[in-house]
């Protein structure tokens, strides 16, 4: 038994070995950090790691089972796209209190209820250490929205089961929002939507 469990340990122990890191670049919403390494195979390397606060996404759903969606232009990808409501925390701020400073601030609403929408979520772990926390939030209610200098959205409401198939159509391609719209899927088949309210 003790065999198998180093065993399994190696399998899943880090295979690289870091020499030494630098900050390469850094702004107030990420760093991009260098690391001179020993691949894998033993050769050396470097590995560059994009590291950022944690980001968060919420569904904001009404008792018909309807969505919020903020659409917006996303300058990386050169494109207009359709999202749930998501944010990153500033300075020692929380997931749960990042999202609902964006809930209000892009979508003019606040929350009574909220639930966690399963655990951490690793974007692009290839290239990003970068954490994503999602939520579901229920008993809506309207509010001033107050969107960032760097934002123009348009929110509008779409049924759930709608959501569900623009991500197979290919019109929501974020992946925190396909990621929160298909755990909402699961989390429903196991426990019905009471759960939410």
């Amino acid at each position: 038994m003790e065999a198998r469990k180093n065993e399994v340990m190696n399998k899943y122990s880090n295979p690289w070995k870091t020499v030494s890191s630098k900050n390469i670049y850094t702004n107030p919403w990420l760093s991009l950090r260098e690391d001179q390494v020993i691949r894998p195979d033993g050769q050396p390397g470097i590995y560059s790691v994009v590291e950022t606060r944690i980001a968060t996404g919420v569904i904001a759903l009404t008792p018909e089972m309807d969505v919020y969606l903020v659409g917006q232009y996303r300058y990386p990808t050169e494109c207009y796209s359709w999202e749930i409501v998501e944010g990153g925390t500033d300075d020692e701020e929380t997931a749960l209190a990042a999202i609902k400073r964006e809930l209000q601030e892009e979508a003019g609403l606040l929350a009574a209820k909220w639930h966690n929408l399963g655990g951490k979520i690793h974007i692009s772990n290839c290239i990003s250490a970068e954490v994503a926390r999602l939520f579901v939030a229920t008993d809506l209610s309207q509010t001033q929205s107050a969107p960032d200098g760097t934002e123009v959205l348009e929110v509008r409401v779409e049924p759930f089961e709608h959501c569900l198939q623009m991500v197979e159509r290919g019109e929501i391609t974020d992946a925190m929002s396909i990621i929160a719209l298909l755990r909402l899927e699961q989390e429903v088949r196991r426990g019905g939507w009471e759960q939410f309210f």
